[in-house]
């Protein structure tokens, strides 16, 4: 399994060490070149969404991308990567996202709850979004303070907290539970 990390800005570094402890093979991706390697899916970090967004477009990502998660690339979105599979911005996944639902730098805080199928995990909220609503197809995987903040559709899974900050790995094993049975 080879998992690719989009690169373009935030906590990917963060991302690619958790799967390093998972033994996990990932590549980080920069521009197309790196896109056009064999992967089995896709992490998009954390950061801010209109660089990130901006970005792909310079580098000619987008599109790319969106047909590759559209097809059915498994997907993992963390905090703005969230964002990025909202309808205003790739499209692919049925949410509608409040950014920096929380506030400014300050109103990050740290708070552990229930995420369906795992249990309770760590969750670490930097400037973070929630989801406001889920369309058909979307399975809500856990909920903070009336908020959604973690959602599965088909192969795309999204967090609004950052779980590679953490030591705890149950998230992106998750995921990697994702890619194996989409694989199969």
């Amino acid at each position: 399994m080879v998992i690719a990390i989009l690169a373009l800005q935030g906590a990917f570094a963060e991302h690619q060490q958790m799967l390093h402890l998972l033994g996990v093979e990932s590549f980080l991706v920069r521009n197309l070149n790196d896109w056009n390697q064999k992967k089995d899916a896709l992490i998009i970090p954390g950061g801010e969404s209109t660089a990130i967004m901006k970005i792909m477009n310079d580098e000619g990502l987008t599109a790319p991308i969106r047909d590759a998660i559209r097809a059915g690339l498994p997907v993992l979105g963390t905090c703005a990567g969230l964002i990025m599979l909202d309808g205003a911005h790739l499209g692919t996944m049925n949410i509608q996202v409040k950014r920096n639902a929380y506030g400014r730098q300050l109103g990050s805080f740290y708070a552990e709850n229930e995420f369906k199928g795992i249990g309770s995990v760590p969750m670490t909220f930097i400037r973070a979004p929630y989801i406001e609503s889920v369309g058909e197809g979307v399975n809500v995987l856990s909920v903070v303070d009336d908020h959604i903040v973690a959602a599965r559709q088909s192969n795309q899974l999204v967090c609004a907290f950052h779980p590679e900050l953490t030591t705890d790995t149950r998230v992106h094993e998750y995921f990697i539970g994702m890619i194996n049975a989409a694989n199969n």
